[in-house]
């Protein structure tokens, strides 16, 4: 009891997704001077297009329920929970829309959470909750989730009628927050944003002085700043001459988008959030001139390798952890995302790899068979080599020698 009285506190805080990493962070306003928070994340097209192609990456692609039986792998198909997850979740989404939902929840939050109803012993309904809507509470390594409804109704629930999936975490039960963690990154995108938008907005030119050596009143200074506007505001009329009389003269008072580098930033910051979700920017539209055909296709395995496979790590694990009972993971069931489709494009360069390590006698054909999800077959366990290969250490047998 001592070590869980050092960790966590009787009184312990009890935290919502879009709170528990306020206090580290003081506030959601960045250096830009804007609010940032998931809100106006999805406002951000690089940030919400990170996150599309994550959430897609979970939601485009198979997630069964497997039992293995010793070298055997096969769907069970026959469990409540596989047509729960390969179809239907509950009675208003389709399993492609509840991992979209996860994997938004999940890059902007850091967390999901899903309600599981249960029938008896039997799980029939997953319903996912807004992160902002659950507190999480830890009493010395006890979970609970007061989650909050719209009808402005609370309830707590336990830990087992929660499926919680977290992303990195840096105390082991609550997920970091990924728009907190980015807040600067996509603060300044915004920023760049507005800039260009006003930029348009008020013509081509940014703002300046008209001046006069004539003395004007109010209603003359006020009356000319609407006349110039008129003519000159706005991105129809960017480009337009100016002409001057009776000793006007315009001075602009900024630099232009070109002296600011306006375009350059806006580059980079795709970059820099594209960094910050781990996503590789040729997967949001954004590639260099160098890039050719087939460094790009290396790039969109890449994504699947290094971007989606511990996406698909975590949730896999989650849920195994969280929707089956111990004795049904002895029994040799587990989820799994079937991401084959993804790797299309890299068929050929697999068949080489598995075609090499098969002519040395490194694999046999089941253990291909495995890598690739397909059941053995009978006879596949052996392995073998070219037939003109020897073993280099015994001396071939001399045939046809003298006597």
């Amino acid at each position: 009891m001592a070590f869980w009285s050092r960790w966590f506190k009787a009184d312990q805080k009890a935290y919502g997704s879009e709170e528990l990493w306020r206090d580290l962070y003081a506030r959601g306003v960045s250096s830009t001077g804007i609010d940032v928070n998931w809100k106006s994340a999805l406002q951000c097209e690089v940030a919400f297009a990170c996150a599309r192609v994550i959430a897609q990456g979970l939601s485009g692609i198979p997630f069964r329920l497997m039992k293995a039986q010793g070298n055997t792998r096969e769907p069970a198909s026959e469990h409540r929970l596989y047509g729960l997850l390969e179809d239907a979740p509950n009675d208003f989404m389709t399993s492609v829309e509840m991992f979209d939902t996860i994997g938004l929840h999940l890059v902007f939050c850091g967390n999901a959470y899903l309600i599981k109803n249960n029938l008896g012993r039997d799980l029939y309904e997953l319903i996912p909750v807004e992160p902002g809507k659950v507190a999480v509470s830890n009493d010395r390594g006890t979970l609970s989730y007061k989650v909050s409804f719209d009808d402005r109704t609370a309830q707590t629930f336990a830990a087992d009628r929660i499926w919680h999936i977290r992303g990195p975490s840096w105390n082991g039960w609550m997920g970091l927050e990924g728009v907190a963690l980015a807040r600067e990154a996509i603060g300044l995108s915004l920023a760049a944003e507005t800039h260009g938008a006003s930029t348009f907005s008020n013509g081509a030119q940014l703002g300046g002085i008209l001046s006069t050596e004539q003395n004007l009143s109010p209603e003359q200074r006020n009356a000319l700043r609407a006349s110039w506007q008129a003519v000159h505001g706005g991105s129809d009329n960017a480009g337009k001459i100016a002409v001057m009389s009776n000793g006007f003269k315009f001075s602009p008072m900024s630099s232009t988008n070109v002296d600011a580098q306006w375009l350059e930033s806006r580059k980079y910051q795709v970059e820099e959030v594209c960094r910050v979700f781990g996503v590789m920017p040729i997967m949001v539209g954004y590639s260099d001139k160098a890039a050719t055909y087939a460094s790009a296709e290396q790039m969109f395995l890449a994504h699947v390798v290094y971007t989606l496979g511990p996406w698909h790590r975590r949730v896999e694990k989650s849920a195994a952890v969280s929707l089956l009972s111990e004795q049904e993971r002895k029994d040799g069931h587990y989820f799994k995302f079937f991401t084959q489709a993804l790797l299309r494009g890299a068929t050929k360069d697999r068949g080489e790899f598995y075609q090499t390590l098969y002519n040395v006698g490194a694999l046999n054909p089941n253990e291909i068979r495995e890598l690739e999800d397909r059941n053995p077959y009978d006879g596949g366990e052996i392995f073998r080599v070219q037939s003109s290969m020897v073993d280099p250490t015994k001396p071939e047998p001399v045939t046809n020698a003298p006597t």
